[in-house]
This record gives structure tokens, C-alpha cells and sequence, in this order.
């Protein structure tokens, strides 16, 4: 049976920046817990950062540039967070190759998490195309990541991978 990495506040975890949590009420998600499926993480926890945090955005690029070393994760005073969100991702890929994960479903537009669009660095709610820390990394090993919007596709892919031939 195919294991799952989920994003801990799409449980209703309050582990968010703000304490508080984004519950994906999906029958899909649902049953997935309830088949022991489900590795639940919050890369940014685990990376260090208390819960409450201040924001942060990605300046200069996504998560692949944080990688790389040519962005960075900021609060919006300015503070450098991009040591904590590498770690987080760092651990979140070891859960992931402990529990044989090959699909994830995290949370959309998070610095750390999202997997088509992040916010854009300059604390105005713009969003734009690019993902996370965490999903960048995941996906360089070769994670299949999809947002807590694309339920039906993660799905799809989980059963792929469990269909024979």
C-alpha cells in the first residue's frame, strides 16, 4: 500500500504560521487516514520555527533558488528563515524515504509547501507561479507533489503506482 506525506495543518493540525490550521474536508483524505496511509508533516515546525511565526515569503526566486542559494526565505521585518525551511525540508524528505513515500499533498501557495504557486515576496498577497522549499526538494528526489486542491489528481497518482505492470 502506497504511503502519502500530507501537510500537517490539511489534517487540522494548527501549526501554521498564524496558530491556526487548513482543513481539507475531502472524503478522499479521509479515507486515506483512516487505511494508515497518511505520514503527516509540517516542514516549518520541524525545521524550528514555533507556531506562532511571523510570515515569510521567498524573495528572489522559489524554492529551487532557496536550494540553490540564490533566494531566500524572509519575514516581513527581514529576518532570514531560509536555514529553518531547508532543514524542514531536509526532515520532511526523510520522512518521506523512511515511510517509501512517492506522493505528497501539501498545502498551496506556502513557502515551504506550495506546488504551483507561492507568494511572491513583497507581503502584498500577490501569488505567483513557483513552488516551496520543501517541494522542491521532494520533487528533486522525485516525490510526486500536488496542493491540498489537487485531491483527485494525487488519487490518480497513488493508484498508478499501485497498479501492477
Amino acid at each position: 500500500m502506497e504511503r502519502i506525506l500530507v501537510s500537517a495543518c490539511l489534517l487540522g493540525r494548527r501549526v501554521r504560521y498564524d496558530g491556526g490550521a487548513k482543513p481539507v474536508g475531502d472524503e478522499v483524505v479521509a479515507r486515506w487516514r483512516s487505511e494508515g496511509r497518511v505520514v503527516v508533516f509540517c516542514p516549518e515546525v520541524s525545521g524550528g520555527l514555533p507556531v506562532p511565526r511571523p510570515a515569510a515569503e521567498i524573495v528572489g526566486g522559489d524554492g529551487d533558488g532557496v536550494l540553490d542559494g540564490v533566494a531566500r526565505v524572509l519575514t516581513e521585518s527581514g529576518e532570514d528563515v531560509s536555514r529553518q525551511f531547508v532543514l524542514g525540508a531536509r526532515l520532511a524528505l526523510d520522512a518521506a524515504r523512511a515511510a517509501g513515500v512517492r506522493v505528497a499533498l501539501l498545502k498551496e501557495s506556502s513557502p515551504s509547501c506550495g506546488s504551483l504557486r507561492v507568494y511572491d515576496g513583497r507581503f502584498a498577497g500577490t501569488r505567483v507561479p513557483g513552488h516551496g522549499v520543501t517541494t522542491a526538494l521532494l520533487r528533486r528526489a522525485g516525490v510526486r507533489v500536488f496542493g491540498e486542491g489537487q485531491v483527485a489528481e494525487a488519487a490518480a497518482c497513488l493508484r498508478e503506482l499501485e497498479t501492477p505492470g
